[in-house]
């Protein structure tokens, strides 16, 4: 680990004015960004603690949510309006980590955590275009069960670890931040970039921009919701495909839906193909079915992962098909 500058910041102004500072990094929890620079993935030259930024879960009166940025992980799960008005959120926060890691870890922390391709992590003996862009991508023709199926590029084919971000995709959440030249919202599925030529930049922020709080709109259906994480084990094991899914159904047919998926993908992938399939359609395992095929019909399978893509079918058809007996 290299020699490193520790300072803690008071608030977000102060924490813009410290991170301005090129090779600077915020840290939150530290559970991704520790473990990063413990393995020589990251190399910060600065650390600024955001600790500091607020930790309130505010009720809007339109019923939405705004979340500061140092919100722990457990206290969102545990939070009465979320387990009530988003449960599909409480259920993806408490499928990621362990009780201690969720305990540490912050909301605006988990957004930002980096993918756990294991050749990233290895920069001993791997090639990875997102630790060092040129290098190439020694996932794509090695061992890659657990890799991309949709949107990924001959440049990288690694997924985003977060179980939480899917559920934001799905609720349609934006991202607060404030940088230099001001504050600005970006919509969650925006926040993250896919691949393409440039996987070292997984976000769109600009140097020295914090986020602050994501916000959540009211959305009615989504008090019917659930996620669903398939896994290796039980516990404690990122996903091999998830599913966020609000589904509201009104004599028989789809009202309205939000869909996400994660363990497929650089970035929580929203299923808009899938959404604008089922809506208008009866509430059936057939239109289940080819909603989600909808959706995969661009999925690029390598060597190792192409189970994927019939599981990631199967987990949408089954989880939207428990929410419309759920609704009956």
């Amino acid at each position: 680990m290299n020699p490193f500058s520790y300072s803690r910041a008071a608030g977000a102004a102060d924490a813009i004015r410290l991170g301005a500072v090129a090779g600077t990094k915020y840290l939150g929890g530290g559970t991704n960004l520790v473990d990063l620079m413990r393995e020589g993935a990251e190399h910060p030259e600065a650390l600024v603690d955001v600790t500091a930024l607020s930790r309130e879960i505010e009720e809007r009166e339109d019923g939405g949510l705004m979340i500061g940025a140092a919100v722990r992980n457990t206290a969102l799960a545990e939070h009465r309006a979320v387990r009530q008005r988003y449960p599909m959120l409480s259920r993806a926060i408490l499928a990621g980590a362990s009780a201690q890691i969720r305990n540490m870890a912050t909301i605006g922390g988990n957004l930002l955590q980096r993918t756990r391709c294991t050749y990233f992590y290895d920069g001993e003996g791997s090639r990875c275009n997102k630790r060092e862009p040129g290098q190439g991508c020694d996932a794509i023709d090695g061992f890659n069960r657990n890799h991309a199926i949709l949107g990924a590029s001959p440049a990288c084919v690694a997924t985003h670890p977060s179980d939480m971000c899917v559920a934001l995709a799905a609720l349609d959440a934006s991202v607060h931040i404030e940088g230099r030249s001001g504050k600005r919202s970006v919509p969650l599925v925006e926040l993250h970039r896919l691949p393409d030529g440039r996987p070292d930049l997984d976000t769109v922020l600009e140097p020295g921009e914090l986020i602050t709080a994501i916000e959540l709109p009211a959305l009615p259906l989504a008090s019917r919701s659930t996620y669903r994480k398939v896994r290796d084990r039980a516990s404690y094991a990122f996903a091999l495909v998830s599913v966020a899914a609000a589904l509201e159904v009104e004599s028989g047919t789809v009202k309205d839906v939000r869909l996400a998926l994660g363990g497929v993908a650089h970035k929580p992938w929203r299923a808009w193909r899938a959404e604008e399939a089922l809506r208008g359609q009866p509430a059936s395992e057939d239109a289940f079915r080819a909603a989600a095929e909808a959706e995969l019909a661009d999925a690029s399978p390598l060597k190792d992962n192409a189970f994927k893509v019939e599981l990631a079918r199967r987990t949408i058809v089954a989880v939207l098909g428990d929410l419309a007996g759920a609704g009956r």
